[in-house]
């Protein structure tokens, strides 16, 4: 560590810092691209052939049987922990009951298939298995458990208004073809929107901290495991990331000397639970329901956590050699193929900064009204929101800005029913 300070001090490894940094960043995004791109397809032909209303139909009782299918639902969606809310309150508000809906939501930030197979990509074949696995286990312990609290209620148990279901999933009309169209547009664009962005601040990230980081800088807690883990707890639950940008954060601390035990911590609490979650939870379900999503998620994170550090060999989950050397600055040769899909992942995420620059600086031609949007938190909730309010009859235009919060609807619409609409998506909407 003296060392690493003395470097430092004199200023004059600043150069390879900045070189190291790159290179960890392009071996990252070449080991992760060709996985994360499959994984946006195959969501997007979730997305576009499997209705919600279908999903809905199988969630509505608080029994064993819609807690493990909500389970089984959530874990391959590639949805990060604030994208996940509205799909949920969708659900909730369609029928589902509150142990099914606490189980998806516990399941679905956790993984999804672009995530699983990044996983296995980054961390190795164990990770990859015990990562669906934990978050199965901790979903069907946290949707029991509200399930075992919650009061049935026949009134609530079926939702009789069609304004409560927002379709996300595959749309009731459209041939073949045009399904097919709609999930690449929701695979490639959508999604690359929702979740891009946490994506990259994960990979920048893990290069910093695989780059700055002494690497003795864990020895502290590499002997106290159970330390470290809440310690990771403390930090990783307010902290925003998704699935996949949870792993290169992962691997950099594992590289740095924390546990795998203590990176499945992170990988299980960080994408599961956050500020903005808790506030829907409470405000769906109620605060009880809120405070036993929270405790299965840390106590299940530990829980496996202790399992890979002293029951499970060491040796499934040590980082290869490959891995190493990239991410302290060597240099690893690739073949196209990632290569081709490194360019890929970075045009769609251009594509999509794009996008969003555009439509900031769009202006609406017809008659426009701003109507101020509560409970957005990521790109994926703008883009619930704007689909709500686009499938309004009478609107023409609709801009939704997440930062300001704002929506600018052109056309004529009713103000009653764009607000119906939003609420319909799991968020509240006043007119200015």
């Amino acid at each position: 560590m003296q060392s690493f300070l003395n470097e430092k001090a004199s200023g004059l490894p600043k150069r390879k810092y900045k070189m190291q940094i790159v290179n960890s960043l392009i071996f990252m995004l070449q080991e992760m691209a060709p996985y994360i791109l499959l994984g946006f397809l195959i969501a997007g032909l979730l997305h576009a052939f499997v209705p919600q209303r279908v999903l809905a139909r199988h969630l509505a009782t608080p029994s064993f049987g819609s807690v493990v299918k909500a389970a089984l639902i959530g874990i391959p969606l590639p949805l990060c922990s604030c994208g996940v809310l509205p799909t949920a309150v969708a659900l909730r508000r369609g029928g589902a009951s509150r142990a099914a809906t606490t189980s998806f939501l516990v399941a679905t930030p956790q993984t999804g298939v672009d995530s699983i197979a990044a996983t296995y990509s980054m961390l190795g074949p164990a990770f990859a298995i015990i990562r669906p696995i934990a978050a199965l286990v901790t979903a069907l312990g946290a949707g029991l458990t509200v399930g075992a609290s919650e009061k049935r209620d026949k009134a609530s148990a079926e939702c009789k208004d069609a304004t409560c279901i927002v379709e996300e999933g595959a749309p009731e009309h459209g041939g073949f073809w045009h399904r097919c169209l709609d999930a690449l547009r929701y695979g490639f664009v959508d999604l690359v929107s929702s979740i891009g962005g946490w994506l990259v601040v994960g990979l920048i990230i893990a290069a910093l901290i695989t780059v700055y980081v002494p690497a003795d800088f864990f020895a502290a807690l590499g002997d106290r495991p159970l330390l470290a883990m809440l310690a990771v707890v403390v930090v990783a639950i307010p902290m925003y990331v998704c699935a996949t940008g949870s792993i290169p954060i992962a691997m950099a601390l594992m590289l740095k000397g924390l546990s795998p035990g203590t990176a499945l911590v992170l990988l299980m609490a960080g994408p599961a639970a956050n500020f903005a979650s808790f506030t829907l939870i409470s405000r769906e379900m109620g605060k009880k329901a809120a405070l036993l999503y929270v405790a299965s998620i840390v106590v299940g994170s530990i829980g496996f956590g202790l399992v890979i550090d002293y029951l499970l060999p060491s040796g499934w989950f040590a980082l290869s050699d490959a891995t190493h050397a990239a991410c302290h600055g060597g240099h690893e040769v690739y073949g196209w193929f990632p290569m081709l899909c490194a360019g890929i992942m970075l045009g769609l995420l251009a594509v999509a900064a794009g996008r969003r620059i555009f439509k900031k600086h769009t202006k609406f031609t017809a008659m426009t009204k701003v109507y101020l949007i509560k409970g957005m938190n990521c790109p994926h909730c703008q883009a619930s929101v704007q689909k709500a309010i686009a499938s309004v009859d009478g609107v023409t235009e609709v801009e939704v800005d997440l930062k300001s919060g704002r929506a600018t609807v052109g056309g004529n619409p009713s103000p009653e029913a764009v607000m119906a609409a939003v609420h319909a998506a799991g968020f509240t909407a006043t007119a200015e």
